[in-house]
């Protein structure tokens, strides 16, 4: 038998309104869209066409970049009181392991790692359509207060 996954977000987070959160950024621009918000992970996907392609006409390292953060960035906030504190990006790193031509859709989803008081560590997986590894990525997100 196994034992349920814990949810880790505030009470008040649904997919919806994280979705909305994003609207009019870089998140949308791109076209990210978040698609799963599980007990601890949250998922996204992002096409692969003109915003997002290197000259080359495949996806760019900084977008799979921008998808990572996004998605962790999103989920660290989730579990904070946002009226006390904010999580930024400290530092972020990421392995391209595949090209995804132009005309594809990747599909990443972030996890914990560790979720401290002053500091989170997400991990963040980006897949094909095939489910083969895109780019892995990590994120360190300091944890500040709004006070």
């Amino acid at each position: 038998m196994t034992k349920a996954t814990k949810r880790i977000w505030r009470d008040d987070v649904t997919l919806e309104a994280l979705q909305a959160r994003a609207h009019d950024t870089l998140v949308s621009h791109l076209g990210i869209e978040l698609t799963e918000l599980g007990p601890d992970f949250l998922r996204g996907a992002m096409p692969v066409d003109a915003r997002t392609c290197q000259p080359m006409r495949i996806l760019h390292g900084g977008a799979s970049v921008a998808l990572a953060e996004t998605l962790a960035s999103v989920a660290a906030n989730a579990v904070m009181d946002q009226t006390r504190f904010g999580c930024v990006g400290q530092e972020v790193n990421a392995n391209h392991l595949r090209p995804m031509p132009i005309g594809h859709v990747v599909t990443g989803v972030t996890r914990p790692f560790h979720l401290g008081a002053r500091s989170q560590v997400w991990g963040i997986e980006i897949f094909n359509e095939q489910q083969q590894r895109v780019c892995v990525a990590r994120i360190t997100m300091a944890v500040v207060s709004r006070l």
